[in-house]
């Protein structure tokens, strides 16, 4: 692995020793997370957020945007006005991992400041 920074090769390190989670570890973060559902056919996690209007939908993506850029994490979505459609994977481990699960918790806090619970 070629060296960038110290704080940058810590975080692609960190990338690629994400692990996936078992089926029984997923499965409860799952539950854990209002909102979210396990993708039927793919090993990864979803939920739909569904704002007010496109601004808070827009200003919710530009929030967790900025999470995800910092944790080098991020999500394949979708937004059409107000709906934004989230599905999580950590494609290098192949599933679910801890990092999918901290940036759900993220993207629901983010939410709460919308009044979305």
């Amino acid at each position: 692995m070629r060296q960038i920074s110290n704080t940058r090769s810590r975080s692609i390190k960190e990338t690629n020793m994400a692990e996936r989670l078992s089926e029984d570890a997923r499965k409860a973060a799952v539950k854990a997370l209002s909102g979210w559902s396990e993708v039927a056919g793919r090993e990864a996690i979803a939920r739909v957020f569904t704002f007010r209007d496109f601004n808070e939908a827009f200003g919710f993506m530009a929030r967790v945007a900025l999470v995800a850029e910092k944790n080098d994490h991020h999500p394949e979505w979708r937004n059409v006005y107000k709906t934004v459609e989230v599905v999580l994977a950590t494609h290098d481990a192949g599933g679910v991992t801890e990092r999918d699960i901290r940036l759900a918790e993220a993207m629901n806090a983010i939410a709460r400041q919308f009044g979305v619970a």
